[in-house]
């Protein structure tokens, strides 16, 4: 089926309006296949070059498996997740063909079982070696840093690297501290606050844009004459680091875990200077400050030998006649010439018109999928810039996400950081701020299509309670409350996630994250498809697939495994509208009541087409065992 963008909408062949339920695959392609690269592994870690991410999702001959399953699951949309590292990671300008090959095989096998894919270029962090996954190794050598010392000179919480237990989540904080805050700072903004950074006498900016952009480019050529791939994520989870930063000196409004210096403390760790810096540490539903510590006593530098800091460099801090470090220019970051700089729309839209630029040379008729920082709303497009766009931001529900607790009267609005009590508020909050991301695709987007890029939970809640017991009740819980958020504004999506290679004991491989909606470690009846998945009474849902209008309510209930739709017809699409209804939650089948008109059960296909009949405009169909 090909589908286009129509305004807000996506659209099938015949006219219908398509609704896309998908999942990311997969959580650990954010690490190589071989040598084993999940995270809490050091053996081995720094050979970043000598490394290969084939068998990433899974192997070739696992295909049929993992997509039967999803697509028995009713899904139909894939962000299949690729790394720049994955391509480029011998050195720059070496691509890793077998790679190439191996995802157009994956992109094809997806295509065999009817499933739409957008690329997603991921990142965390920026890199790998900067605690999470993206970039190569050799990018963060270029400008001068020294990878082996991240951990001493506080540049970055690698879980390969950390001592003792690794908190949760503490990774997504390294996006303030030097590696990678610098690495996109340079990225995005070095011509304008690291001029003098060069790389063989390249901008720095230019040099790793560059890389970037061909390194996915080569994916879409590879691609490229596959229908079923419908467009390219520019960046997953774009960081601004230190653009716009108001004062050095401060933390600013960054949420903190575990040792959080300022960036001025930053600089001067990864300087060798040591720091007394703040602790936070999770409280019950709020980050708080617990201390002090003082970091890098061993006084290790985060530069290679020859290298200094860029930032002192250009001016940002010094040593005064005494051997004192001074920091010189605390709105160094906030202003450009005199002007108030503004990430989204300086530097993300320049990024994100350029990235589609480069693509569609490849890939004519993609589609580009941008996101949003945290906590900032889409750059408003002008004539100048990239048409053809889906506004893909991510969600999720904070509380159960860091907390890897779920309580069903606490919760955290995400896009306020505010605490929200009791069960109905929270349904209301979530549904709120899912509303909000749509309408940003609408007001400040200029009218596009919504993808709902990420959401999901972490199965191991309660100190992994489930998968002693084999009770996920819990987590059927939370991600039903966004599920209901997602069905109250009737958003495509894409889960996060579904990892071929989960296990209890490791989870996604990745920074100790556990969300994958499947685990062999669950898997105990090989001869069932749905075996090994979790929390399937919350993930398989019945849906409208296609529908001949406008779509006004779709809900599901799976306590009572009901579903209702209402949608108004358009009576110049004479083809039906299809809904997915799963074998999971009808084994015995079901009733089917509609306004009027006449319906089809297509049960092998888990279908349900419908023509409404004349007479009324606003037509119902419910579902029930």
């Amino acid at each position: 089926m090909n589908i286009h963008a129509q305004n807000t909408h996506f659209i099938d062949d015949l006219g219908r309006k398509v609704m896309l339920h998908g999942v990311n695959l997969s959580g650990s392609s954010k690490i190589p296949y071989k040598p084993d690269g999940a995270t809490y592994i050091r053996e081995g870690f720094f050979d970043h070059r000598n490394v290969s991410f084939v068998g990433r999702p899974f192997p070739l001959n696992q295909a049929d498996e993992h997509l039967g399953r999803l697509r028995e699951w009713g899904f139909n949309l894939l962000r299949l997740l690729v790394t720049w590292e994955a391509i480029e990671h011998a050195g720059p300008g070496i691509y890793d063909e077998e790679y190439l090959d191996y995802i157009a095989e994956v992109v094809k096998k997806a295509g065999a079982y009817s499933f739409n894919v957008f690329i997603d270029p991921h990142q965390d962090v920026w890199s790998r070696f900067s605690g999470g996954d993206g970039a190569p190794g050799w990018t963060l050598e270029a400008v001068g840093f020294d990878i082996t010392h991240f951990a001493e000179s506080g540049a970055a919480i690698v879980h390969a690297t950390h001592p003792g237990p690794y908190p949760k989540m503490v990774w997504s904080f390294n996006s303030i501290k030097l590696a990678c805050a610098t690495m996109f700072t340079l990225f995005f903004a070095g011509n304008d606050f690291a001029p003098n950074t060069k790389v063989d006498g390249e901008p720095a900016q230019e040099y790793l844009q560059r890389h970037y952009f061909n390194a996915i480019q080569q994916v879409a050529l590879r691609v490229k004459d596959q229908s079923n791939v419908i467009g390219y994520d520019t960046l997953n989870e774009p960081s601004i680091g230190y653009i716009g930063w108001k004062d050095l000196n401060s933390a600013g409004e960054s949420i903190n875990l575990d040792a959080a210096p300022t960036p001025y403390q930053s600089m001067l760790l990864g300087a060798g200077l040591p720091q007394e810096v703040d602790y936070w540490s999770l409280g019950l539903a709020s980050i708080t400050k617990t201390g002090t510590r003082r970091l890098n006593e061993a006084r290790q530098r985060a530069w290679l030998p020859g290298y200094d800091c860029i930032w002192k460099q250009h001016g940002v801090w010094d040593f005064d006649a005494s051997g004192k470090p001074h920091l010189l220019r605390p709105d160094y970051f906030a202003q450009v010439n005199g002007k108030l700089v503004n990430f989204n729309a300086d530097y993300y839209r320049v990024f994100n018109n350029r990235f589609s630029e480069v693509i569609r040379s490849a890939h004519p008729e993609a589609l580009v999928f941008i996101e949003n920082t945290a906590d900032h709303a889409p750059y408003e497009p002008t004539e100048l810039d990239s048409k053809r766009i889906v506004y893909a931001p991510h969600w999720y529900d904070a509380f159960v996400l860091v907390k890897k607790e779920y309580t069903p009267h606490i919760a955290v609005n995400s896009l306020t950081h505010k605490v929200v009590f009791s069960a109905p508020a929270i349904q209301r909050s979530f549904s709120g701020q899912l509303a909000t991301l749509k309408r940003q695709a609408d007001q400040q987007l200029g009218g596009v299509p919504f993808v709902l890029g990420e959401f999901g939970i972490p199965f191991d809640l309660h100190e992994k309670q489930a998968y002693q017991s084999g009770n996920f009740r819990i987590q059927v819980k939370a991600l039903q409350r966004s599920m209901r958020a997602v069905e109250d504004n009737l958003l495509n999506y894409t889960l996060w996630n579904y990892t071929p290679d989960n296990n209890n004991l490791h989870g996604d491989l990745w920074n100790d994250e556990d969300l994958s909606i499947y685990s062999g470690d669950q898997r105990s009846d090989p001869r069932d498809i749905n075996s090994g998945g979790r929390g399937l009474e919350a993930v398989v849902r019945p849906y409208p697939m296609l529908t001949s209008g406008e779509l006004i309510q779709a809900s599901f209930n799976p306590k009572k495994r009901l579903f209702r739709m209402k949608f108004r017809h358009d009576p110049a699409i004479t083809a039906p509208t299809e809904v997915f209804l799963p074998n999971y939650h009808y084994p015995h089948g079901y009733s089917v009541k509609v306004s009027e008109g006449r319906y089809e059960i297509k049960r092998s296909q888990q279908l349900l087409l419908y023509w409404p009949g004349e007479g009324r405009n606003i037509h119902t169909i419910t579902i029930k065992p």
